[in-house]
Parts: C-alpha cells; structure tokens; sequence
C-alpha cells in the first residue's frame, strides 16, 4: 500500500496546530453558536409579539425610533420589517463567525434579547397579578 492510499485521521491537538492565525471555532463550538443565532431569532419572534399586544394595549411605545412609527401605523409591516432586520443582520454575523467580532456581536445580540425577554415576562406577570387583582 502506498503513502497515497493510506487514510489517517488527526486528532484535535493536530488539528490545533496546524490551524491559521486568526481562525475561529471547532466544529462543536459552531453547533453552540449556530444554536444561539437560533435563540435570538425565536426570541426576536417572541418580543415582536408582546410589543404589539403592550402597544395595541397602551401599556407600551416602541423604543426603537425606526420601527416606532411603523408599530401604530401597521403592525403586520412592524412585524415583517423587525423580523427581516434581525435575521439579516443575524446572516451577516453567522457569515462571518471566522472573525472574533462576529462571534462577540452574536453574543451581544443574544444578552439583548435574553434581557428583553425577562422584561417582557415581568410585565407579563404584573399584567396577569394587576387583572387577577381587579
């Protein structure tokens, strides 16, 4: 059998080493960030949805000036332009996961919409207790 013939396999302390400067991510790290980008679009979903029930509501404006006005005017419009943002900007960030500041902005996206889902689910809480209360 030839050297051409044979099939090796490198371990990942091989695969370490022979790495470029600047590259970014094994295969199991990608699956976790792959898996964050995920979260932050479902919970993209999820806050474009309790915005329009506090705003339809008026318990609530839009912070965001962009969308502010879109909110009130049409909300399907409001719904399908917030979506398309941050999935398009979440496309840019996944296609450049090779770069640190990618990955960071990924990181970041996701603390915003973690800390908004919390916000939302405490106004959820004091909506329900305010109506349970009468």
């Amino acid at each position: 059998m030839s050297d051409t013939d044979a099939t090796t396999v490198a371990t990942s302390d091989e695969v370490d080493a022979v790495r470029e400067p600047g590259w970014i991510g094994t295969p199991q790290e990608y699956q976790w960030l792959e898996a964050i980008v995920k979260t932050v679009l479902v919970l993209n979903v999820f806050d474009a949805i309790m915005t329009m029930v506090w705003v339809s509501g008026g318990a609530a404006i839009e912070a965001n000036p962009f969308l502010s006005d879109l909110v009130n005017a049409n909300p399907l419009s409001f719904v399908t332009v917030k979506l398309a943002l941050v999935s398009l900007g979440s496309l840019l960030l996944w296609r450049n996961r090779g770069h640190a500041l990618a990955v960071v902005a990924i990181f970041v996206a996701f603390l915003a919409y973690y800390f908004l889902l919390l916000y939302h689910l405490r106004a959820l809480r004091a909506a329900i207790v305010m109506w349970i209360n009468g």
